[in-house]
């Protein structure tokens, strides 16, 4: 049958059908490498819709060239990578975040697609063409329409309530990853202040310290000068000048510990503000970490190879609780 014939419907069909197909694959993979069962994929339910817009796509793009299997491979390799870096792309825009990061590997384009991936999507679009899909064709084709309508349907709202649920759990972690890197970035900056702000206030009592011990030593220097000449007066002005010098050493040290007292004040004062910053940014941040919502938690879980360049620490702090959160719910 040629492709342009199928119906509406019949492609919603093929399309639901692919995307179970994609999260048996996927969660099948992905469970074998965590070493425990993975629903994986943005949605909760079984279905990947990557899957299933790559398999319509490449049915749609190579089975005009089915008589010649190096283009279907071409078209396949070609319509899927464009797919995967478009999807890749966009979601990681959207959400903050790469739900599959190739980055590791060879010849990878910013992380979205990879030379390897590729090879595959061309080798999968044959097995779709030539050994999946007519199969699968022949089957939804002989199934009574009013059952395949009534069947897309129900799968249908059920995945667009799936689909908006999970937009807004993506979205919600996109906000807390990207608060939470903030506050990250506050944090360091209130601890470069308070480092700064304890080096300038001891360099500043370091200073007063200096100037007044240079300027009572330039003090007794002149009045050690001055009462050699007296020595030639009277007593009486002699006593006078040393109880006038006890008076300018005494107003001296007083000056000089105001001042060090105004500027361990400040410090203070300074200090307490930061610090109270810091605290409430720590709070802040404890509130995104301490328990997350279901929907975060799932999607985390879900998608357990999940990266992010620019919240990268963020993405791993709220990782770590997911699975924590998880021992805890199955104790």
């Amino acid at each position: 049958m040629h492709i342009y014939s199928y119906t509406w419907y019949q492609w919603l069909c093929f399309f639901y059908f692919y995307c179970f197909a994609g999260w048996v694959f996927e969660s099948a993979y992905v469970s074998i490498q965590q070493k425990r069962l993975v629903n994986r994929g943005f949605l909760r339910l079984p279905l990947l819709p990557l899957y299933g817009t790559g398999a319509v796509m490449m049915l749609w793009v190579s089975l005009p060239f089915q008589d010649s299997l190096f283009l279907v491979y071409f078209s396949g390799v070609l319509a899927a990578t464009a797919l995967e870096y478009v999807t890749g792309w966009a979601m990681e825009r959207l959400f903050k975040m790469k739900y599959w990061d190739y980055s590791n590997q060879k010849f990878n384009l910013n992380g979205y697609i990879c030379l390897s991936s590729s090879i595959a999507w061309g080798f999968l679009t044959i097995f779709l063409t030539e050994v999946l899909h007519p199969p699968v064709s022949r089957f939804v084709l002989g199934l009574p329409a009013g059952a395949v309508i009534g069947g897309v349907l129900i799968i249908s709202v059920f995945f667009l309530e799936d689909t908006v649920q999970s937009v807004r759990d993506a979205l919600d972690l996109g906000r807390a990853l990207e608060a939470m890197t903030s506050i990250r970035a506050e944090l360091d900056d209130v601890q470069v202040q308070l480092a700064l702000l304890k080096a300038e206030t001891a360099d500043r009592l370091d200073e007063y310290r200096e100037d007044a011990a240079q300027r009572l030593n330039d003090y007794w220097e002149d009045a050690a000068h001055r009462l050699s000449d007296y020595r030639e007066d009277a007593a009486q002005r002699l006593s006078d000048y040393r109880e006038d010098a006890a008076l300018q050493v005494e107003r001296l040290k007083t000056e000089t510990l105001q001042k060090m007292g105004q500027a361990q004040t400040a410090g203070n004062d300074r200090f307490s503000a930061l610090l109270s910053r810091g605290q409430e940014l720590l709070e802040k941040h404890r509130s995104f970490t301490s328990q997350l919502s279901r929907g975060r938690r799932n999607l985390l879980l879900r998608n357990p190879t999940a990266a992010s360049g620019r919240f990268g620490e963020a993405l791993k702090e709220l990782s770590e609780q997911a699975k924590k959160q998880r021992r805890q719910n199955r104790r």
